[in-house]
């Protein structure tokens, strides 16, 4: 046997892996420009915001803190801080308290028949044909849309004791007379109508909203419950109830601050002169300012009215927050 004269073939070495690609560090000048666009789009928003509303409340607060009437007003006499006197004062006084009471009661009775009603006409819409979900949403919105001295001057013709058509149509009923009757002769009475005008602007936007969030639950669940053996009621309340939690709680502290914050629906169903069983906060705060002459008084009321507010705002970011823990 021959031997075997061929050359082996060489090996070429391993390769080496290439060396691991490393992304650049973005630079802090490309970082900063997205970061401030959005303040340079708000700052004219922000601003207007801070001359319309910034110089008013300061003023307001300046006010609460001093000696402030008609002599002041005119420039004869010089405002003198009187420090926290005029709070002293309001605080002191037992109308005030009836006054807050009142508010307190008429806010929370107006958001509750608000809620409920706006709910069930929400659940009312998903279970309708298209065109009359159509027919109501253009009535909600129509409702929603029409001025708030509008409505109440129609609430104002419904009711009025002489040429009212709902004292008409009520005494039609067998056994009952309202013809002549003045809605407005005791306080409880005239508050229960101006809840109601509260309530039927309040009404769409509750709707709407809550319609919005309806077609968010998930109709697996929906169907999941049912196979369970739940019905409409546990439906609603172990599905669509939590998944809606977050919607209710923004709309229930909206309502509660709108509410609080009620005037002209007060103010022209009066004709511009509450009486003191109509008075609510910031009727009573209007009235002792530009009936009284007493604008340091009435600038304190505000103050106290606006800390109730962002106490009801400090209650609606906790419950906010803790949703957000939960999910």
């Amino acid at each position: 046997m021959s031997a075997d004269t061929t050359t082996p073939a060489k090996v070429p070495p391993p390769r080496q892996a290439p060396p691991p690609v490393t992304a650049d560090r973005p630079r802090a000048r490309r970082t900063n420009g997205p970061a401030a666009t959005p303040w340079l789009l708000l700052a004219p928003c922000l601003l207007i915001l801070a001359l319309v509303m910034g110089y008013p409340l300061v003023r307001l607060v300046t006010l609460s803190f001093q000696e402030f009437g008609q002599p002041q007003l005119w420039g004869f006499q010089p405002a003198e801080s009187v420090g926290f006197e005029n709070f002293s004062k309001v605080l002191g006084d037992s109308e005030f308290w009836t006054v807050v009471v009142r508010t307190v009661l008429f806010a929370v009775g107006a958001v509750v028949f608000t809620m409920v009603i706006g709910m069930l006409i929400a659940l009312l819409l998903q279970r309708v044909s298209g065109w009359v979900k159509t027919l109501i949403n253009i009535a909600l919105v129509a409702s929603w849309g029409m001025p708030v001295i509008v409505a109440t001057t129609v609430f104002k013709w419904l009711f009025d004791a002489d040429y009212g058509i709902l004292n008409a149509l009520l005494s039609k009923l067998p056994g009952v007379d309202l013809i002549g009757h003045n809605w407005f002769a005791s306080g409880p009475q005239g508050l229960a109508v101006i809840t109601l005008l509260v309530v039927w602007g309040a009404v769409p936007f509750v709707v709407i909203t809550l319609s919005a969030g309806l077609t968010q639950v998930p109709k697996e669940l929906e169907e999941a419950a049912r196979l369970d053996g739940a019905g409409a009621w546990g439906v609603f309340r172990f599905v669509t109830l939590p998944i809606l939690k977050p919607i209710i709680v923004m709309l229930t502290t909206l309502s509660v601050i709108w509410d609080m914050g009620v005037f002209p629906q007060v103010f022209v169903m009066r004709n511009g002169h509450p009486e003191p069983e109509f008075q609510i906060l910031n009727t009573y705060s209007y009235d002792r300012a530009f009936v009284v002459n007493d604008y340091a008084q009435g600038s304190a009321i505000a103050v106290i009215t606006v800390l109730l507010l962002l106490g009801v705002v400090a209650v609606y970011m906790r419950q906010m927050l803790k949703i957000g823990e939960v999910e």
